[in-house]
């Protein structure tokens, strides 16, 4: 029980601090309004949960046999989060009210959790961090997995509704633009970590 409780604490320390996942939420609760974004949150809450699962369960083995797999999703998801800034930041307040532009659906958010970098360190940490040989592996993994399906809700959810509450006080168009452009490049800035990760894979010589 303590162990699970600890491990709680690390679901809610990384669920709730910045990340690609947060900033999205927050931009998609800004720009769309809750209910639009339900599908994006729940995509979130469910996806990342099931990621630790397999990762847990022996889906890492296969990145640690095969690196440069790991490598390359990593180099995917940078593209793919550069786009996605982009996209944020190019967001014609017009156009969304308009509905010419949609907010991520379920399937899409739960599958950016495969790219998502701070996703891969937080599943990968945990298991790390709180597995043992010893141990029942299905227990152990399984605990970590319900721990983070309890912590993603409130945490993501009170980002959403942050974003909702802004929503409100950025009427101004001109304003709801300059706050996607925040957004996307903090979405940016969230991107430096992996990069640095990549430059030492491929750049820096072994023991250097």
């Amino acid at each position: 029980m303590e162990i699970f409780i600890a491990v709680l604490f690390f679901a809610f320390s990384t669920t709730i601090t910045p990340g690609p996942n947060n900033v999205m939420i927050m931009s998609s609760g800004v720009n769309y309004g809750i209910r639009a974004s339900l599908p994006h949150f729940l995509g979130i809450c469910l996806g990342f949960p099931l990621m630790v699962l397999l990762v847990g369960l022996g889906f890492g083995v296969v990145f640690d046999r095969f690196p440069n797999l790991h490598q390359l999703i990593k180099i995917f998801g940078v593209i793919y989060l550069l786009w996605l800034a982009w996209r944020i930041g190019s967001a014609e307040p017009k156009a969304i009210e308009k509905r010419e532009q949609k907010p991520f659906s379920f399937f899409q958010a739960a599958l950016f959790q495969w790219v998502n970098g701070k996703a891969w360190v937080m599943a990968s940490g945990a298991v790390a961090a709180f597995t043992s040989v010893s141990g029942n592996t299905f227990w152990q993994v399984g605990s970590i997995t319900l721990a983070f399906l309890l912590m993603s809700f409130p945490c993501v959810g009170v980002w959403l509704l942050f974003g909702a509450m802004l929503r409100k006080v950025l009427t101004n168009s001109v304003v709801r633009r300059v706050f996607n452009i925040s957004m996307a490049l903090l979405l940016v800035l969230s991107i430096i970590p992996v990069l640095d990760e990549l430059w030492q894979f491929y750049f820096t010589p072994m023991g250097g």
